[in-house]
């Protein structure tokens, strides 16, 4: 059992990578405009995001399931450890990278190497997301703008009666977006570790039983909530103030944007809604708050004529995301050879 827990530790090393990354974007626009005390956001989010993983965590988790079925305990550890450190080494450059790219690229190297069969149908499901994801937070973005601005231009209020609005506003997205992250994202942190959990069911009293994906949504929201309170400073300031100067108005609107897409692609509810009434279904895919916060931010900068928007910056974060999967997925390959047969641990059955 101690062996299991080890494993699962670089599924807790991924879910603090995500806080230090991801997660830093939810209050990254708010905390780059000096409304909100950087402590403040990091304890609003890491209690929320914790929410979100254990009450709606299960839709995206069962989708990156599919992806890659792991049945052996240290090809998942190596799967999540080598995601998590593709991520690191981007934080530590300050780019706010994808963890759905990361995860999802280091599930290919394992599918790879194991000679496993890559269901393609999900593959383009998550990679369509990540394609939609930038888009219509801008798009998003743009409609706030224009609705705000109007709201703001027809009423009478005192500026300091603003302020507080504003920043009361801010920390209610914030907590909506840390929420929406946490039932999204969760799955990118405990996803490869459905199949072979190191937990069993619970029963406690006569009438409930913790369930084994229970407690793994449980330690994977934890994680990702330490993440967000112990290392992601910088990346928030990057997303705050370098791709585009934010107002605390606009700073709202990129909360509300970005993680309204969140939502989107994470809600069983609304999924099940669509198709009662016989409308196209929304896939259940986590998708990356940082390509949500960068499309929202351009979304802003375009909406207000586009003159301002550090096109090199905004290069060079595209250039994370097209490299994440990448290098995950190199990374991944060539660390399940070496735990197989260096360690002589088998890492696919």
């Amino acid at each position: 059992m101690i062996l299991k827990l080890f494993y699962l530790s670089s599924g807790l090393f991924m879910g603090w990578s995500l806080g230090a990354n991801d997660a830093a974007n939810i209050f990254g626009t708010a905390v780059g405009t000096k409304m909100v005390r950087f402590t403040t956001a990091a304890i609003i989010s890491g209690v929320f995001i914790l929410l979100g993983a254990l009450l709606s965590g299960a839709g995206t988790t069962g989708t990156l399931g599919a992806l890659g079925a792991i049945k052996a305990l240290p090809g998942a550890f190596i799967v999540s450890l080598t995601a998590a450190l593709t991520i690191m080494s981007m934080t530590k450059a300050g780019l706010p990278v994808s963890t759905s790219q990361a995860i999802v690229g280091s599930i290919l190297g394992w599918n790879f190497f194991a000679g496993a069969t890559t269901d393609y149908t999900v593959l383009y499901r998550i990679a369509g997301a990540w394609l939609f994801t930038p888009i219509l937070a801008a798009l998003f973005s743009v409609g706030l703008y224009f609705l705000f601005k109007a709201i703001l231009e027809n009423i009478k209020i005192h500026l300091f009666s603003l302020d507080w609005i504003i920043k009361l506003s801010l920390i209610l997205a914030g907590a909506f977006g840390a929420y929406s992250l946490g039932m999204n994202n969760i799955a990118n942190v405990v996803g490869v570790f459905m199949s072979v959990s190191p937990f069993v069911d619970i029963q406690v009293g006569d009438y409930f039983v913790l369930s084994s994906l229970q407690q793994l949504l449980f330690f994977g929201g934890a994680s990702i909530a330490i993440g967000v309170i112990t290392y992601s400073k910088n990346v928030m300031m990057t997303i705050g103030s370098g791709i585009y100067r934010l107002s605390p108005v606009t700073a709202l609107i990129v909360v509300l944007s970005s993680s309204l897409v969140l939502f989107l692609f994470a809600s069983e509810n609304l999924q099940a809604g669509l198709i009662a009434l016989g409308l196209p279904a929304i896939p259940l895919v986590p998708v990356s708050q940082s390509q949500g916060v960068v499309g929202a931010i351009s979304g802003i900068g375009i909406a207000k004529g586009g003159g301002n928007i550090n096109t090199r910056l905004l290069g060079k974060i595209v250039v994370g995301w097209l490299l994440t999967p990448l290098c995950a997925g190199i990374l991944s390959y060539i660390s399940l050879f070496i735990m197989q047969n260096v360690f002589l641990q088998k890492v696919f059955i």
